[in-house]
């Protein structure tokens, strides 16, 4: 007999030998029709893991991601046997579930027309109606390179996994696949499916290899589901934050510069109010702002270690003398010149250094996505000196400060903790310590196991707390992260002076809660749907005067409101009035004041609201208020 605590804490025995399946039937049978797959010692198992020994165990359902991650996976190999079966000529190469569905990528020179796509879609909702038995089987490196003998991406797959790897293949019907799985017990239990695009991508992400064929999509347990989802995607192609940023005249983007915007006075004027916003919000925090050099010798990165770990996302050039240099890709190397100028003591401590300068990235122009994937951004950084006891305060008021945030925009958010790399830097004895330091603080913010962790997805330096945050169409983002890292501190020699004296070295949290100014805009830009909060958005009020007779008056409130720093703009065109008011509209500006003879005479406006419509005439001075405590209110 074997002891299994499941994910309540309850405890069970059962025999040796049973299959994952198997427990989830004694369980319960509904569990059972449910299940996906499970974690056992927090590892991802396929349904079919016969356990041997004493365990926690944790049955996993469409509910949680990874169960999703193996509905989708299963979903994936459908959509392969389908090609299979319409266009056997073509070869495969990988079909990973990703967190929004699947993809699979195919070698064929001709690419999916949409009318190729409905007639795949159509044969993967044969598969699943003939709810074929999916079984796993394991063989050696010689048989499974004889199996993939017409398949040469698989093959180059087997090739590459380490000597004594265990090699394992999903059979469903006619069709095998590589692949070390989870999947469920039977394409079956697929229910609704849909294929959503397709687009071109390099074998393994190489601009080097060959050009293939991907297809996305998705699979839901209900219809309904699927509908919802569907009607998730329309909505947001009309959020879409490169098509609002055109319509709004915030911000473009140009062939001349790839992934880097170009701020146009709207945008770049929401870009400094929101800045200013993050740093009055620092300031009443005891953080410091400083700002540093561009471009840096490749000495300062060698000593750091990014240029082992990082230089191929750095633009590196030569300068005049024949010395290399690089422009920084992040902060914190500056952070710590400006931590040594002077001695510290551990009064000092925390000591927090923010900035907000522009830094660059060589991202491959695969990977950019408007302002969610750029070449040059704006960061909220920061980097916190602090000591080893400090730890669980410093991050508990740096997760409040991202509570209080977010809050502001309506945003939800759940903390990730990512664990130790396969390329890190350091001991692991200290990585060890730094990654139970960060599950104590997230235990006690979040509740024991009430956090996901990311295993292995931790930076070079050290391991971090993720935020992740959803939009109001549930679509969740990274965005901002908390790191914790001994290891720059150490390679930098830095030191402060302890209570008994002696000199100890700090710990370093590096820390962004936007994540960048330029990529949280593009989020609650799809968020509101570029209807900004009247606090945040770039012209707050359009003043419309009905007639020429009617321009004196409205300049003269331009000024007024411009003294008193709202961002106003008057629309004096020779257009009729129900003009202006849609223009007004379409960009979606808080306040429009109307002007005509009445206001005027008793020296008012007309107020038409983006939300509440038509309010009728006010005194200017009640607008004035009205409005003021809206900013105010961050509303």
């Amino acid at each position: 007999m074997i002891k299994i605590t499941l994910k309540d804490g309850s405890k069970m025995e059962m025999p040796k030998g049973l299959s994952i399946i198997e427990i989830a039937k004694n369980i319960s049978e509904g569990l059972a029709r449910v299940a996906t797959c499970a974690e056992v010692n927090g590892e991802v198992k396929d349904l079919r893991t016969v356990l041997e020994e004493d365990c926690t165990l944790n049955i996993l359902t469409f509910d949680s991601l990874n169960g999703k991650k193996a509905y989708w996976h299963t979903t994936s190999h459908v959509l392969a046997q389908a090609i299979k079966r319409l266009y056997p000529e073509i070869k495969l190469a990988i079909g990973p579930a990703i967190d929004n569905g699947f993809y699979y990528d195919f070698d064929t020179d001709t690419p999916f027309t949409p009318e190729m796509l409905e007639k795949i879609e159509k044969e993967m909702k044969k598969i699943i109606k003939e709810d074929i038995k999916i079984e796993r089987f394991n063989l050696t490196r010689q048989k499974a390179l004889e199996l993939m003998k017409d398949e040469p991406y698989k093959q180059e797959l087997i090739n590459d996994l380490p000597e004594g790897e265990e090699i394992s293949f999903y059979k469903q019907g006619d069709f095998t696949d590589l692949c070390a799985g989870p999947h469920l017990l039977s394409t079956g239990k697929l229910k609704a499916v849909k294929l959503l695009t397709s687009s071109g991508a390099y074998w393994r992400g190489n601009e080097n290899n060959k050009m293939l064929q991907r297809i996305y999509g998705i699979s839901f347990q209900k219809s309904s589901e699927l509908d919802e989802y569907i009607n998730m995607i329309e909505e947001a192609k009309k959020r879409d934050h490169r098509k609002l940023g055109k319509e709004l005249e915030l911000f473009f983007f140009d062939e001349t510069a790839p992934g880097m915007a170009y701020w146009m006075p709207k945008g770049f004027t929401m870009m400094n109010t929101l800045i200013e916003f993050w740093r009055k919000e620092h300031r009443k925090r005891g953080y410091q702002e400083f700002s540093g050099p561009q471009l840096n010798s490749s000495i300062l990165w060698k000593t750091s270690g990014h240029w082992d770990h990082y230089k191929e996302d750095m633009y590196v050039l030569t300068d005049a003398d024949g010395n290399e240099q690089a422009l920084k890709p992040m902060n914190c190397p500056n952070s710590i010149k400006i931590y040594q100028t002077k001695l510290r003591s551990y009064k000092d401590l925390p000591l927090r250094f923010n900035d907000v300068d522009v830094i660059h990235r060589n991202e491959k122009s695969g990977q950019l996505n408007g302002l969610f994937r750029v070449r040059m951004f704006r960061q909220d950084d920061s980097h916190n000196y602090i000591t080893e006891e400090q730890i669980g305060s410093e991050i508990k008021e740096i997760v409040e400060i991202a509570s209080y945030l977010y809050g502001i925009f309506g945003l939800e958010y759940q903390l990730t903790l990512s664990t130790r790399p396969e390329d890190f830097m350091g001991e692991i004895e200290t990585w060890d310590r730094a990654e139970t330091d960060l599950k104590n603080v997230l235990n006690e913010i979040c509740g024991e196991g009430n956090y996901r962790i990311n295993e292995g997805d931790g930076a070079f330096y050290g391991p971090k707390i993720d935020i992740k945050m959803k939009d109001c169409l549930g679509r969740e983002w990274q965005m901002g992260t908390i790191q914790l890292d001994f290891q720059l501190p150490q390679r930098f020699n830095l030191s402060y002076i302890d209570k008994d004296g002696t000199k100890k070295t700090p710990i370093m949290i590096h820390r962004a809660l936007f994540g960048s100014f330029d990529r949280f805009i593009g989020i609650i830009t799809e968020h509101f749907a570029g209807v900004f909060p009247t606090w945040l958005a770039p012209v707050q009020i359009r003043i419309l005067p009905i007639a020429d007779k009617h321009k004196e008056y409205s300049q003269k409130l331009l000024k007024e409101f411009e003294e008193l720093d709202l961002r106003v703009d008057l629309d004096d065109r020779e257009e009729k009035i129900g003009y202006k008011i849609r223009e007004a509209q379409l960009q979606k500006i808080p306040y429009m004041l109307i002007i005509g003879d009445k206001e005027i005479e008793a020296n008012a406006v007309g107020v038409r609201s983006r939300k509440e419509g038509d309010i009728g005439q006010m005194s200017v001075q009640a607008f004035v208020e009205k409005i003021q405590d809206e900013i105010k209110n961050l509303s």
